[in-house]
This record gives structure tokens, sequence and C-alpha cells, in this order.
């Protein structure tokens, strides 16, 4: 189980970009965080894992304290913890193979791993992986050579190295198209019923409805909304988005 607590995130320049939020998610569930750019989505997400370091508050963690952990057991804890990324976050001139081997760093040794030694179950495992998400046979080539959709594949399996108990992923599908969108959330769903807590930020409905077991809605850093994606109506659209997009959205309806 994750806890958030009271957590508050103020940049050195002097933007809040999280206002005392709380919530928690039971182990299982899919979550879905939603708000506008900009509503801090990103920074919730980057904070659960310590990429970013919280102003105030708790993030618990199967009773761990991770604001607090040291190093080593922070490292213990990130092993199981995937991020996937709206821009992939590959190593663009190195081949798929050695992207997805890169999640296995938590457990391998850093100076062969480091000149490109791997044991051969890390190399089984990354080939099941890929298998898992549709792409062995690019094992390998470059990643600057795939599509959108297939770099995020990549990320995915990445993130499957971990052995993950829990997925966080940051807009995943922002910057593909609706077909691709729904391939991707489709691997994270798969994974999701086989026991992996998903947290996931979108923006569009229709994902949060067809995807999510439950929703948070952010709007300027704080939490405006927590429930299932049915109970968001028109209003709580409204409270989330604000009017002009509540605007924006009623006329899309109409046209339909």
């Amino acid at each position: 189980m994750l806890q958030v607590e009271h957590l508050t995130k103020v940049y050195p320049s002097g933007t809040v970009a999280l206002k005392d939020v709380s919530f928690t998610v039971q182990d299982g569930e899919f979550l879905v965080v939603i708000g506008l750019s900009g509503s801090g989505k990103s920074t919730l997400l980057r904070c659960i894992n310590r990429l970013i370091d919280p102003t105030e508050g708790r993030i618990l963690w199967d009773d761990l304290d991770l604001t607090k952990a040291p190093p080593a057991e922070l490292r213990k804890a990130r092993r199981h913890i995937g991020m996937v990324f709206q821009q992939f976050n590959l190593v663009k001139r190195s081949s798929v193979l050695t992207n997805v081997l890169a999640g296995r760093l938590g457990y391998a040794n850093p100076l062969l791993s480091l000149i490109g030694i791997w044991p051969r179950s890390d190399r089984e495992l990354a080939l099941r992986a890929l298998e898992r998400v549709g792409i062995a046979d690019k094992v390998s080539v470059r990643a600057d050579t795939l599509s959108g959709g297939q770099q995020q594949r990549v990320g995915i399996a990445r993130t499957l190295m971990q052995e993950p108990k829990l997925i966080l992923a940051d807009e995943p599908v922002a910057s593909l198209d609706p077909v691709l969108a729904h391939s991707i959330l489709h691997y994270l769903e798969q994974l999701n019923r086989e026991g992996i807590t998903v947290i996931c930020s979108l923006h569009f409905l229709d994902l949060v409805h067809r995807y999510g077991t439950r929703v948070i809605g952010l709007k300027e850093g704080a939490k405006v909304f927590e429930g299932l994606p049915r109970e968001i109506d028109r209003a709580k659209f409204k409270e989330i988005y604000g009017e002009e997009a509540q605007e924006v959205r009623a006329a899309t309806v109409e046209e339909e």
C-alpha cells in the first residue's frame, strides 16, 4: 500500500507545485491522476520515487517512509518502482537490448554493466520483456530508428526488468495517436491485472474511463477530486479543468 500524506513541493523559484496532497493507493489499483498541464501531476509522480524531493509531507510504501529513507534503503525500494516517461528517456544511439538492460542497473554489478557485460539470465529476462510488448524482433536495432509507440514499448520493457511492484507512468501516451495510446495503456492494464500497482497521469477522459479504477484530480497543485471515473460529472469536470475547458467540452458534445 502507498500512502501520500500532506505532500507539498515548492521549487527554489517559489513555484508551489503541490499543496498538501494526501491519498492512499491500495495494492493492485490502476490509479489515474488528471489535471491541466502544470497542475502538479509530474511533480507528484516524481516525488513518489524521489526523483524530486518534496518540501513537506510523507510518502509511505509498505511502511517504509520514502521521504526519510537512507540512500541504501531508497535504492532497494526503487528497484521495485518502475517509471515510464512521456518522452521515453531512451539512449537513442544504443540498441533496444541495451536500453532494456538498463532497467536492471539496480541489481547489476556497476563495473560490469558499465562496459556492457551482463549475466546471461539478465539478457534472457530482457528478451522475454521485449516479447511481452511485441517487439522482440527489434532487439538489435538502434532506439532512434523506432516509432514513438515502439519506443514507449521499449520503455515498458525496461521497467519490467526491475520486476516492479509499482509502476509510475508520467503521461505515457501524450505524444502518441489514439490507436497507439490504447496499445500502450493495454500493456499497462495487463501488468496491472497481474498484480502490479499502476499510477498513471493522463489528459483524456475517455482513457481515464477505460483504464482507471480510481481517479485523483489536481488543480494548481491541490487535490480537488478523488473517486471513481464514473463520478466525474460536468460539475467535477469544471472543478478540475476550469470554466474554459468546460465550455470546450460542452461544445464538443453538442457537435457530436
